[in-house]
């Protein structure tokens, strides 16, 4: 039996393991040399002035496939902080490199569904090919724990994609992530009174940080 939208709300406001939203995370971007050329307030910019998220490849976002997709997180506010200090913490561990920071935008998980978005399809790699058709090769994500030296688990995202090479998203369906007071008031300077006022609203996550 389904949900009528009221009680599907009801259902996720008493869970704190779940989220009526998805995240689309962001990050500075850097250079060969490792220079920062934009950084991730910059970039949010960037995206909100276009009003267009751009889709990650096989290259760039290991994404399965030819098609591109763009990636998001479905988790509560909470574990979407506890992923950004996990990858902050363990960084050098992980690679090295920066996936992503406390900088992006939360959108209704229903939006993102009637738009294409849908949750990935974790499974080892081969296996879920064998699974899925071709073109939904896009929705997988490795899984493994067959061997203890090389766990391969990244469950702990709940990642949604969206087979796009480009999403233009509407403002007023987008709420804007920020990590503390300082870039919300960079923010503030860049973007016009007129340009603030479309956006669903706004969350300034230090109070939960420190």
């Amino acid at each position: 039996m389904g949900y009528s939208v009221d009680a599907w709300r009801r259902r996720i406001q008493y869970r704190n393991d779940l989220s009526g939203y998805v995240y689309h995370l962001t990050k500075s971007s850097i250079d060969e040399d490792g220079n920062q050329v934009m950084s991730a307030l910059d970039r949010l910019l960037k995206i909100i002035k276009e009003r267009k998220l751009n889709g990650s490849s096989t290259e760039s976002g290991f994404i399965t496939g030819n098609q591109k997709a763009i990636c998001f997180q479905d988790a509560p506010i909470s574990g979407i902080v506890q992923n950004v200090a996990h990858e902050n913490t363990y960084r050098q561990e992980l690679g090295g490199k920066v996936r992503y920071t406390y900088v992006g935008l939360a959108f209704p998980k229903p939006y993102i569904f009637q738009n294409g978005g849908r949750p990935v399809f974790y499974e080892e790699k081969e296996k879920a090919k064998r699974i899925l058709p071709p073109e939904e090769h896009w929705r997988i994500v490795d899984y493994s724990l067959l061997n203890e030296n090389n766990i391969i688990d990244w469950t702990h995202e709940r990642e949604w994609r969206m087979p796009r090479n480009e999403f233009y998203f509407e403002i007023p369906k987008a709420t804007i992530l920020l990590p503390n007071q300082e870039l919300y008031v960079e923010l503030l300077a860049k973007l016009s009174k007129e340009e603030l006022q479309e956006f669903f609203g706004f969350i300034q996550i230090s109070p939960l940080i420190y």
